[in-house]
């Protein structure tokens, strides 16, 4: 009987990689579905993703798989490709990727399972209720540092209660701590509303509207705790003209905003994405 597996890799470029690697594979009856790889020369790094079937456990590829992992000097990562990522949902007052993403799951058009939905706000409870998903409702009155720290302690509570591997910040308008931050690195994907890196910061849409801008996009990318400055994942981009104000950009950037997030989220799911410094390489 063989296993799905997918194995996931970064390590120092030189020669003999892929051999290496595939002789592993050969060696435990691998027998490959898919293969991506890639060489930057700026980094001088070698990234790889390979899917394949496998008779061996987990367990036995991985102790196979690390003795060339050290000698290469690696960052690697083996995963059972059938199991699905279990997904917190942050989110504020704007439920529109909440309710794309959801939708999405629910026609089995994303590999995820959503296991919780929390928010600094109740707007969105029934919609999580009409999911049959578990919604937690962290406010935040007054937004004290005390308060904030008390609501991030239920946040990661339930990360932790929950065994969550990954959380999308879906339009959720609150900063998170650097301490939280740096718990969530490489686990955590925001969308921003504009096309980073222009318009950082709060109200991108009146920025671009003032700038006169002729292109308004969306930027999904990692949580890191240099605010809208993580690994970018994924943009769109919509075409507008001079006759759109703030509120019509605002619209219109609704669906820019889906799209990208849902194509990282997805990305990220399938273990697609790699990260290579302050970028990502992500084998679509």
């Amino acid at each position: 009987m063989s296993h799905s597996f997918i194995l996931k890799l970064s390590c120092p470029d030189g020669p003999g990689i892929v051999h290496a690697v595939t002789g592993v594979l050969l060696a435990h009856q691998g027998n490959i579905l898919s293969s991506a790889q890639h060489g930057d020369a700026d980094t001088q790094r070698f990234f790889m993703r390979i899917a394949f079937e496998s008779p061996s456990s987990q367990d036995a590829l991985r102790e196979a798989f690390a003795p060339l992992a050290a000698q290469r000097g690696m960052d690697w990562e083996l995963v059972d490709a059938t199991r699905k990522a279990r997904v917190l949902i942050l989110v504020s007052k704007f439920g529109h990727c909440l309710n794309d993403i959801l939708f999405r799951v629910a026609t089995q058009h994303l590999p995820i399972e959503v296991v919780a939905i929390a928010s600094n706000h109740r707007d969105f409870y029934q919609l999580a209720a009409s999911h049959n998903i578990a919604f937690h409702h962290f406010p935040l009155l007054n937004a004290t540092p005390e308060q904030k720290a008390a609501q991030e302690r239920k946040l990661i509570e339930l990360i932790d209660e929950q065994q969550v591997d990954l959380v999308v910040l879906a339009r959720y308008m609150q900063i998170l701590s650097p301490a939280l931050c740096e718990k969530l690195a490489g686990r955590a994907i925001n969308i921003h509303h504009s096309f980073l890196p222009s318009f950082k910061g709060a109200r991108p849409y009146h920025q671009a509207f003032e700038r006169g801008v002729k292109l308004i996009g969306a930027t999904a990318h990692y949580v890191t705790g240099d605010l809208d400055e993580g690994p970018i994942i994924e943009q769109e981009v919509s075409r507008i003209d001079h006759a759109y104000g703030p509120e019509q950009l605002a619209a219109v950037g609704r669906d820019t905003e889906c799209l990208a997030l849902a194509r990282a989220i997805q990305w990220h799911a399938e273990h697609r994405v790699l990260l290579n410094g302050k970028r990502t390489v992500v084998f679509r």
